[in-house]
């Protein structure tokens, strides 16, 4: 198994922790960033010890996890997160990186690509949620917003039912679902009680930054980087298959099919689980002909 060692990078304003699977200098092949948001390095145990011939590079975005910031913000921004990654790609001192980006990281990478092409050769997005590109934004924008609300009202189990019902539609955001009565937690086995918390970085609009990212057409089709957009097979038609696959067609190119679903990788972190032993094996075929 691959030794891990744990480092911090102080970059402006804020610390980052990450951690190395492997050792650098590679010697071979460039290192594997996986990256996630709000998700932190610890979604990603399952996956990386799925890459034992390769150094794998996690990290937690600052403010989240291990990671502090001192920038007076709590918004996540993945402008601001694509900057600490370019620092980051450049503390490693090994050149350009691959990376597997999902969900909010795969906003940040894109955002990463745009600014610093050099940094990425290869990117696979997992699942972007860039409401803004669907056809139906508007309405996408308020079912997030009645997530928040929610959250902030009733509290965590309410907006996280409320947040689930948002993520398993399928289709366009309708009139039907925006008249629906707000979810029971308890029909998700969420607990109902309301601790009194207001700020989970999933419901408490703290990462609007980035839903609402435009990415930049022009500069990822023109960079050098190995763009792959990708989604699961069971998120067909959910909002981040969706968008995945809006992405897709902006950018000129047909959506990458992974098996499973949103957290196709997820070996029972956070207590989901996918297929990461299928959703690596596709991940290997998808880089080795990048």
């Amino acid at each position: 198994m691959s030794t891990i060692s744990t480092h911090t990078l102080r970059v402006p304003r804020a610390t980052l922790t990450y951690d190395v699977h492997g050792a650098l200098p590679t010697g071979g092949r460039p290192p594997l960033l996986m990256i996630g948001q709000p998700m932190g390095a610890e979604g990603f145990g399952t996956l990386a010890a799925h890459f034992p011939e390769r150094t794998v590079v996690t990290y937690d975005p600052r403010g989240l996890g291990r990671s502090t910031r001192e920038d007076g913000r709590l918004d996540n921004d993945p402008v601001v997160q694509a900057e600490d990654l370019h620092h980051l790609i450049d503390t490693l001192g090994s050149g350009p990186v691959e990376m597997f980006a999902s969900s909010g990281g795969a906003v940040t990478g894109l955002a990463l690509v745009a600014a610093h092409p050099e940094d990425v050769s290869a990117l696979v997005a997992h699942e972007p949620p860039l409401l803004a590109v669907l056809p139906d934004a508007e309405r996408a924008f308020a079912a997030e917003q009645a997530v928040q609300e929610t959250y902030h009202a009733n509290g965590a189990g309410a907006g996280m039912a409320q947040f689930i019902a948002m993520t398993m539609w399928r289709g366009e955001f309708t009139d039907r679902y925006a008249a629906q009565p707000a979810p029971d937690p308890a029909s998700f086995g969420i607990p109902v009680d309301d601790d009194g918390s207001r700020g989970d970085p999933l419901l408490s609009g703290v990462s609007n930054a980035v839903t609402r990212y435009q990415p930049d057409v022009r500069a990822l089709t023109s960079a050098p980087t190995h763009i792959v957009i990708a989604a699961g097979v069971q998120s067909a038609d959910t909002i981040t298959g969706r968008t995945a696959a809006a992405l897709a067609v902006a950018l000129g190119q047909p959506l990458t099919i992974f098996p499973s679903h949103h957290g196709g990788f997820l070996g029972g972190e956070y207590g989901q689980a996918g297929e990461p032993e299928a959703f690596a094996a596709r991940l290997h075929e998808v880089l080795d002909t990048a």
